[in-house]
């Protein structure tokens, strides 16, 4: 009694002996569980359902290409035929830019130069080491009484990407920024509509523009999987003009100002020797730019097609012109970036998909490996090349607004070449066997993005 009275009185009572249920823990009844199983399968499936709905009511209409190979590239009638509406200018200084070492430096001396006019515009402007560096450029420039335009695209450049404080650093310095189409979800079409332009034009005499996006994962030279990468050009010559006039169209259907006279469109001396043509893509257009112009160039060739590509997710038609081709013996080889540094998995299981075909019909598949593959370039039988922003895809050919150069000129082409084979070697070619020996997670990737590959 003493030693029970005192741990009573100590609060330590010792616990009740615990009878036959009092730590059972009651079990959820299976139906239950079948049941909340259900309701989220149910769920997904639905999702998945609307989704595919919504994509397939706002897909691009399909423009199929009936293209015989009636002419060469080599033919006086292959560039009017192939460009829509530009024309070649010749006297064009065109300069090739590889990865963010190459390429920044360049443009933010031709920023730093500027005495008129800075037009700069971006899909990708994302707060960090390289985008502090631009926002600094331009501010400097805007504080010295250059008139500074920058146009960045709202869904990829998106605020928790790009820091309010780096939009009004530049705003504060007189730097004029504006948003493509602001993100606006009730309005799928809007949404949908994005510019995927890279453009940097000074006092209307030099320009820039490729696949860069003005991020920190465009640093550095493609020496690590951080540092992806890339191709650009720098521009002089007529064919300057084209590049502002792209901006001119963005620019003016954001803000309504018409950008004229010397200051936009000088008087442009020949800088070279190469002739180039500037093709915008929209979707607004009666026909697709950059699309058209792969289309037909397919067509014509007849030694080699080397592409490079980020997103390369060829529709049915033009798989048909790239296995045409190969049967008639054309060299058709195509770069990717491989599966472990890709960094939009849906859209290379999108792509995967089509490799089969394309494989047995005599293309050539090979995959960088040691970064993110960012270019976007072709290379035709030895004499017309293209560098610009547009994927190998629908949504670059029938929803984006993009921009392309194409060159007509076969030292800017054996450049281009050069840069194909160097890339060559860092890549593992991808062959028919690999494909059809695939794991099925990638099969069921692919079967699940495929009502999505007009939009990825």
């Amino acid at each position: 009694m003493t030693i029970t009275r005192a741990r009573e009185h100590r609060g330590d009572r010792p616990a009740p002996t615990p009878g036959p249920r009092a730590h059972r823990v009651p079990r959820r009844p299976r139906r239950t569980l079948l049941h909340v199983a259900g309701i989220v399968l149910l769920s997904a499936a639905a999702g998945y359902t609307i989704a595919v709905s919504i994509a397939k009511t706002s897909a691009p209409k399909q423009t199929v290409y009936t293209l015989p190979h009636d002419f060469t590239v080599g033919d006086a009638t292959f560039l009017p035929s192939a460009l829509p509406g530009a024309s070649m200018t010749a006297g064009n200084g065109i300069e090739i830019l590889e990865n963010g070492d190459g390429i920044f430096p360049p443009m933010l001396a031709a920023i730093g130069g500027a005495r008129k006019t800075v037009n700069f515009e971006a899909y990708i402007f994302w707060s960090g080491s390289v985008a502090s560096r631009f926002r600094d450029a331009l501010i400097e420039r805007a504080a010295h009484g250059v008139e500074v335009r920058v146009l960045l695209d709202a869904v990829g450049s998106p605020g928790r990407k790009l820091k309010a404080s780096d939009v009004e650093a530049m705003q504060r310095a007189g730097c004029r920024v504006e948003f493509f189409h602001a993100r606006a979800p009730w309005k799928i079409w809007v949404l949908n509509h994005r510019t995927h332009r890279r453009i940097l034009v000074v006092d209307g005499r030099v320009g820039f523009t490729g696949g860069a996006g003005f991020a920190d994962e465009w640093s550095g030279s493609a020496d690590s999987p951080a540092h992806w990468r890339e191709t650009q050009v720098r521009v002089e010559g007529p064919a300057v003009r084209g590049l502002q006039r792209a901006f001119q169209e963005n620019w003016s259907e954001v803000t309504g100002e018409a950008l004229v006279g010397d200051d936009f469109f000088p008087a442009l001396p020949p800088a070279g020797l190469a002739e180039a043509a500037v093709v915008p893509s929209s979707p607004l257009a009666a026909m697709s730019g950059a699309g058209r112009v792969y289309a037909i160039s397919l067509a014509a060739s007849t030694k080699e097609v080397w592409i490079s590509n980020s997103y390369f997710l060829p529709d049915e038609p033009t798989e048909g012109l790239l296995v045409a081709a190969a049967k008639r013996g054309v060299d058709v080889r195509v770069i990717v970036p491989s599966d472990a540094h890709d960094d939009v998995p849906a859209t290379k299981a999108g792509g995967r998909a089509a490799f089969g075909r394309l494989l047995e019909g005599g293309v050539k598949m090979f995959e960088f490996q040691p970064t993110m593959f960012h270019p976007k370039t072709m290379v035709v039988d030895g004499i017309f090349s293209t560098v610009g922003s547009a994927n190998f895809d629908d949504r670059s050919f029938h929803l984006n607004e993009e921009i392309n150069v194409f060159v007509y000129d076969a030292d800017f082409a054996a450049r281009m070449r050069e840069l194909f084979e160097r890339d060559l070697k860092r890549c593992r070619e991808y062959t028919l066997a690999m494909w059809k020996e695939r794991p099925l997670k990638k099969r069921i990737g692919e079967w699940l993005a495929g009502p999505f590959r007009s939009e990825l």
